[in-house]
């Protein structure tokens, strides 16, 4: 069944540019990844939207797309509420549109 992965994002002042850069640049060569966009959500405000074969696939890429993350970290900037520096979630579509 089709799975997806969202995290959320805020970047640092003036450092936007660099972060859809490393975007841009990243690889993911993760079995079982589909397709993925980064979305500007607002001002300094990105998420990442991942669509996986499955949602074992995402299991399996997570320290990979740990790994990615770290490449970026010094680019982001604390949530707050206790978040940290991303708000990850993933799990299996129970509905799916289409145009």
């Amino acid at each position: 069944m089709t799975a997806y992965n969202a995290v959320r994002f805020k970047v640092k002042p003036g450092r936007d540019e660099e972060f859809v850069a490393a975007h841009r640049k990243a690889n993911p060569n993760w079995s079982g990844f589909v397709k993925g966009a980064l979305v500007k959500t607002g001002d300094r405000s990105y998420c990442f939207v991942g669509e996986w074969k499955d949602f074992g696939s995402i299991v399996a890429a997570r320290s990979e797309m740990i790994g990615l993350l770290d490449s970026m970290r010094d680019l982001l900037e604390d949530l707050g509420h206790g978040l940290g520096l991303t708000d990850p979630v993933s799990g299996e579509a129970v509905v799916e549109l289409t145009a």
